[in-house]
């Protein structure tokens, strides 16, 4: 059997360790009995809540122990076929082995790092808010095409995207808007995103000059019932008004779009559906899941002082920086990963930079440095 081979049935087997390690691989199938159990209970959704936490911990459960599963099989399947293939000589059916396990390392890897994801938040849902920083009309526009990107990945992994509030640039692009993403581990995923992200390019607007643009990005835990924030009624303040967009003589001109101000830190949450009671609903769980965030974030001091100076969206708060002209890439400037595929990471491609923050914040080092070690 060659090196190569050899080093790359080494390295699955590692992710495979860990991926055992944590989910606990021995009790799974216990785990799992108790789930399946539980959703038998006739009275189990008489709390939709709870019944919603509990069909999504099972699933979650499930999808890992598939999972771990179908990359312990490749690899035993193709470990066994390059065996029989170089005792009988077949080198088609090695090469064929060797390249499944090629791909096998990437996937293993990939699954390896997303079992990382054991935040205290980190399986939850999230919300997304993105606001169009230094740049006017361009920056607008640089916020939409990080909208579309954001909801292109999302989309891409099967999550749920609802928008929750928007507010339009006033020539092009959009000045601001929050999405609540749904989905397994979507807070974990999208917290790396928080922070202000740089364009460069030629501007579209006519003037044919090279533009610098920042949109700033923060994320959020959706905080479910399991976890319990207290707001005092005497520290918010809410405000209704009429919601913007699209016009026509059917839309609901009422004044149901709520505003809700917390006094003590100066969070504004807003909401804009059809309903003014959903609205309080939605701003209030999502003021919740606002203060939640700034909690872990103290415990987190770097973390803390990117969120004192989030209100920057300018040069000294960047995370990520997308050129598109003289030349092409995208580097964050946190891990110095970069591709030059620009296209691919605004159509939504942004696991690989992605994972690379993810392996830094639980390694301490960037995805490339703990892949030499």
């Amino acid at each position: 059997m060659r090196a190569e081979t050899q080093a790359n049935i080494e390295k699955i087997r590692k992710s495979l360790t860990l991926l055992g390690q944590r989910m606990d691989i021995e009790t799974a199938p216990h785990r799992l009995e108790e789930f399946n159990a539980r959703v038998e209970d006739p009275t189990l959704w008489d709390d939709p809540a709870r019944a919603q936490k509990l069909m999504r911990d099972r699933q979650m459960l499930v999808d890992r122990m598939g999972t771990y599963e179908a990359i312990r099989s490749g690899l035993a399947d193709n470990a066994e076929l390059i065996e029989l293939g170089e005792m009988e000589d077949d080198a088609e059916v090695v090469a064929e082995a060797e390249a499944a396990l090629t791909e096998l390392v990437e996937m293993a890897a990939k699954k390896e790092l997303e079992a990382l994801l054991d935040g205290e938040a980190d399986g939850n849902d999230a919300f997304l808010e993105i606001n169009a920083g230094a740049g006017g009309t361009e920056a607008c526009d640089w916020a939409q095409m990080l909208a579309r990107m954001y909801v292109r990945w999302a989309e891409g992994r099967g999550f749920e995207v609802d928008q929750q509030d928007m507010s339009p640039g006033t020539e092009a692009g959009i000045k601001s808007v929050v999405y609540q993403i749904k989905g397994p581990n979507a807070y974990g995923w999208l917290k790396s995103e928080s922070g202000v992200h740089r364009l460069v390019r030629i501007s579209p607007f006519g003037k044919g000059t090279r533009e610098t643009s920042f949109a700033s990005v923060w994320v959020y835990p959706v905080v479910d019932d399991n976890i319990e924030i207290e707001v005092n009624p005497s520290e918010i303040r809410i405000d209704t008004y009429r919601s913007s967009g699209a016009g026509g003589q059917h839309v609901n001109t009422t004044d149901s779009a709520v505003r809700i101000t917390h006094l003590p830190t100066g969070i504004v949450v807003t909401s804009s559906e059809k309903s003014q009671h959903q609205n309080r609903d939605i701003a209030m769980k999502a003021l919740k899941s606002r203060l939640y965030q700034m909690e872990l974030e103290r415990r987190t001091a770097s973390i803390q002082e990117a969120h004192d100076n989030k209100g920057d969206a300018g040069w000294g708060n960047q995370i990520r920086s997308y050129v598109l002209q003289p030349y092409q890439m995208v580097k964050d400037l946190r891990t110095g990963y970069e591709t030059s595929d620009t296209g691919g990471v605004l159509d939504g491609d942004l696991d690989g930079v992605m994972a690379s923050v993810l392996a830094m914040d639980v390694s301490g080092k960037s995805r490339a440095e703990a892949r030499a070690d």
